[in-house]
């Protein structure tokens, strides 16, 4: 994590809702030789008693999954859009560009749960995407058959995040000309670049 003070969110609200707002997450991981493993899955965030919980599902026997069921310690990573940010848009252009971007990095323990938590994180999981709730792809309207089947290949689990660390750098080093000359340039870029743009106006 590249650990800068000002490169940091004004209050803690804010990284939870840029976890919120991103929740297809990389989850990372070592297996028995000591080697990284890591997957992508989409998972859902709840706050208890001030305390994050994250919880998703994996497809069993991968090699992430033997790792993570070895070694429960994990580190999850929600990432967002980033953009290059070149130095020809700064009032002092004789230094090095570079990249604007947000991260929050949340460590915990896995706890790999039981079948009725996965039928009810699916439900749930479904429910918050699909948002429609008279789907036919809502887990209530699916074939039970279906439903048990499929729920035979993957695990459910519950991270409970023991450490939060977080980078949002959007150019807070810079001086007031040089930051109003980015934004202007980036919200004439990708989409990805106007969302960085939009970060660094919020």
């Amino acid at each position: 994590m590249y650990n800068i003070p000002y490169y940091k969110a004004k209050d803690h609200q804010e990284v939870v809702d840029f976890m919120h707002a991103n929740p297809f997450v990389t989850i990372c991981g070592v297996d028995a030789n000591g080697f990284p493993v890591a997957t992508q899955v989409p998972v859902l965030l709840k706050i208890e008693a001030d305390k994050i919980i994250i919880s998703g599902h994996v497809m069993r026997k991968q090699d992430h999954t033997n790792a993570f069921e070895l070694n429960n310690n994990e580190l999850v990573i929600f990432s967002g859009p980033s953009a290059f940010v070149s130095a020809s848009w700064y009032s002092v252009k004789e230094v090095a560009s570079t990249w604007n971007y947000q991260s929050v990095h949340a460590v915990g323990k896995m706890e790999m749960k039981g079948e009725d938590h996965l039928y009810a994180l699916l439900s749930e999981l479904t429910a918050h995407f699909e948002k429609d709730p008279n789907a036919p792809t809502q887990v209530k309207n699916l074939d039970p058959l279906y439903m048990k089947e499929n729920m035979k290949a993957i695990i459910s689990f519950e991270i409970e995040v023991t450490e939060l660390k977080h980078v949002f750098k959007l150019s807070q080093n810079r001086d007031d000309v040089s930051h109003e000359n980015i934004k202007k340039e980036l919200s004439n870029g990708t989409p990805a670049c106007k969302h960085i743009a939009a970060a660094m106006k919020r």
